[in-house]
């Protein structure tokens, strides 16, 4: 189970939204790298970046930001995403040293372009699916699509992307606990792996996710409980490791 630190970016700045808003951002650190290399000192397994920016963009608009915090991973991988429209915009991610580019908004909307991408950068290309209800959202999470999230999961799977992030709406960001079913659920329909986001609020959700292990749930994404207190993350690491080792 790979405990993976959240670190987005907007204007700059490292912020956590509530349920995607824009409006709605909390400001942990004016350094984003600073946020990194904390992470990074702490045991991070890889660490999650999204250019917050760059998604109401439509473009990468942080790149600069971007390769900081894969300088200072150094071998840890760094996964990215937010404004990934073009091949030319992965290119770039990868040339910077980024392990995972993540698509999300124009996978829903135009899924010929993941076939495209996983075989043009094979190995580094991951979906990220919104889901409530069993349902993608796209838009910002502002709509429901008529694609039932395990639907376009097996498809991307068939295409060749390396992992899903699965991350239900309803919580994120709200505090209220992880949907580690409806995660375990995906997962059961999938041999890639699944990264559960959106909700882990203590270290409940963290053996709860530790227990869909066996059906493919590899990581979590941990964000405002992270940054907030609710979970701490060198007591996160020694519930995994204890679970790990233990017969």
């Amino acid at each position: 189970m790979q405990l993976i630190p959240a670190i987005d970016i907007k204007d700059g700045q490292c912020v956590r939204l509530r349920q995607g808003r824009m409006d709605d951002a909390t400001v942990f650190d004016e350094d984003p790298v600073r946020v990194a290399e904390h992470w990074l000192a702490t045991g991070a397994d890889r660490l999650h970046v999204v250019d917050l920016d760059g998604a109401r963009a439509g473009r990468p608009v942080n790149n600069k930001v971007v390769g900081n915090i894969v300088a200072a991973a150094g071998d840890v991988p760094v996964q990215i995403g937010g404004g990934i429209r073009e091949e030319t915009d992965i290119d770039t991610y990868l040339e910077q040293g980024v392990e995972y580019v993540i698509l999300g908004t124009r996978a829903v909307s135009e899924p010929h372009f993941v076939a495209d991408a996983a075989v043009e950068f094979p190995g580094h290309i991951i979906v990220g699916l919104d889901s409530e209800n069993g349902m993608v959202a796209t838009d910002g999470w502002s709509k429901l699509s008529n694609h039932r999230v395990g639907e376009l999961a097996s498809r991307f799977e068939a295409e060749g992307v390396v992992a899903i992030i699965h991350t239900d709406i309803a919580r994120d960001g709200m505090m209220q606990g992880l949907n580690a079913d409806a995660t375990q659920t995906l997962a059961s329909e999938l041999t890639i792996p699944v990264i559960a986001s959106g909700g882990a609020t203590n270290l409940d959700d963290i053996r709860a996710l530790l227990d869909a292990e066996e059906e493919g749930v590899s990581g979590v994404i941990l964000g405002r409980a992270l940054y907030e207190g609710g979970i701490d993350f060198g007591e996160a690491r020694a519930l995994v490791d204890k679970a790990h080792t233990t017969p």
